[in-house]
């Protein structure tokens, strides 16, 4: 059974807040906190927001301070939201931290927007958090991915195996 669930949040899409179309936005407040609360889930949780950042903005001193954050915290099953862009990369970053059953998530829309993929892509982060054995994992368009073996595919818009 899964005691309180961490979320670290980062940023990325899923947090942005748009203007006008697409183009000049901000990072806004993190949105899994009123949607886990929206859909009533039957487990706690806290948020931590580290960086309201796009995740072609976080540097390594970024990742560094996530990977030092989530070492901190008591929780075995961390949550992370990221954005989708560098999210592979803040994995594999992610991978020293022993002990822990680490799953990133994103979104490609923002969780503002009717459509979005947020709340799809959360349900299963929550599923894989809860189920998977420690170790750093990725839940992206219906699947769970390990960080060595798959990359976002720009073009496409969606994640894909490698090799």
């Amino acid at each position: 059974m899964m005691e309180q669930l961490c979320i670290v949040t980062t940023g990325g899409t899923i947090d942005k807040i748009y203007f006008d179309d697409k183009s000049d936005y901000q990072v806004g407040e993190p949105q899994i906190g009123r949607i886990l609360s929206e859909l009533g889930v039957a487990f706690a949780f806290n948020v931590i927001p580290i960086l309201r950042k796009d995740s072609l903005h976080i540097t390594a001193a970024d990742r560094e301070l996530v990977r030092a954050t989530i070492a901190a915290q008591a929780a075995r099953h961390v949550l992370v939201t990221h954005g989708t862009d560098s999210m592979v990369e803040t994995a594999k970053v992610l991978a020293s931290v022993e002990g822990k059953t680490i799953v990133l998530t994103g979104a490609l829309n923002p969780a503002r927007f009717r459509g979005s993929d947020a709340e799809f892509n959360i349900g299963a982060a929550v599923g894989a958090v809860q189920s998977l054995p420690p170790g750093v994992y990725i839940a992206m368009n219906g699947r769970i991915w390990d960080p060595l073996k798959v990359r976002k595919n720009v073009a496409a818009n969606r994640f894909e195996a490698t090799g």
